[in-house]
């Protein structure tokens, strides 16, 4: 794993990787060498064998303020295309990743930025964070995936009043909408995100990348072809020594080794 990015922080710690988005003068904000660091960076994590992954921003202020309104100023209707396209690919990648991706979102999470947190599994939201979708007030709109997953988490009705008004909305509120698996005070973010790793990594991981991966594939796909691909990939489950250890660690009634 590359460990000098201009705009990324990378740590590992035993089987959790850290990254931290680090461009805290702009707030984070999401340019065209961001993006290309993210690829990099999350393309390499693939392959990697850490069992839970920790998304943050650099200071206090913000997780990602959004997508940086500068460098979007001077493009021409293809560069700004071929940009929702190039952000679209990267956060595609934090779903493809096979381990839960935690994103920890404090102080502002606008635009580009809550349409990172949308592509990761997990959402623990500082109480007094700032989330929306303002896009509407510069004439434009989501465009990072973030119309479509919106309306997955939250349903079509509210996306749709979420993206229209461009309305910010507070931690508490944006929990209380169905975004999220918590909402804390800021200084408990990291170890309510360490809880849920230490849970995931004393599960087992082949089982935890194919349920990620049947979720998300069953967006785009009939109930019965869902259905039928989940049975089949249980019974693939039935090959590897991870389940035949999880099974025989229950008959023998003690913890599994994963």
């Amino acid at each position: 794993m590359k460990s000098a990015y201009k705009n990324l922080k990378w740590e590992q710690k035993e089987r959790t990787g850290y990254l931290t988005l680090s461009r805290p003068k702009a707030l984070n904000a999401l340019n065209s060498e961001v993006f290309d660091e993210l690829e990099q960076c999350l393309s390499e994590l693939a392959g990697s064998q850490i069992r839970a992954l920790i998304v943050k921003g650099d200071g206090e202020k913000a997780f990602v303020a959004g997508a940086d309104i500068k460098e979007m100023s001077s493009m021409s209707p293809k560069q700004a295309t071929a940009f929702s396209q190039k952000g679209q690919k990267v956060f595609s990648l934090f779903e493809e990743l096979p381990f839960p991706v935690i994103a920890l979102i404090q102080g502002f999470a606008l635009g580009g930025g809550l349409e990172l947190a949308l592509a990761c599994d997990l959402l623990i939201l500082e109480e007094k964070a700032c989330i929306g979708f303002p896009e509407v007030k510069l004439g434009l709109f989501p465009s990072f995936a973030g119309t479509w997953r919106l309306a997955y988490a939250v349903g079509p009705y509210k996306a749709k009043e979420m993206i229209f008004s461009g309305d910010f909305y507070t931690g508490k509120q944006a929990y209380e909408m169905g975004l999220g698996q918590a909402v804390i005070p800021k200084d408990q973010l990291l170890e309510k995100a360490h809880s849920y790793s230490n849970t995931f990594q004393k599960r087992g991981r082949l089982a935890i990348a194919q349920a990620k991966k049947l979720i998300q594939n069953s967006r785009d796909m009939d109930l019965t072809s869902a259905l039928k691909l989940e049975s089949q990939e249980f019974g693939r489950l039935f090959n590897s020594k991870e389940s035949q250890e999880g099974i025989q660690a229950f008959l023998e009634k003690r913890s599994p080794n994963f």
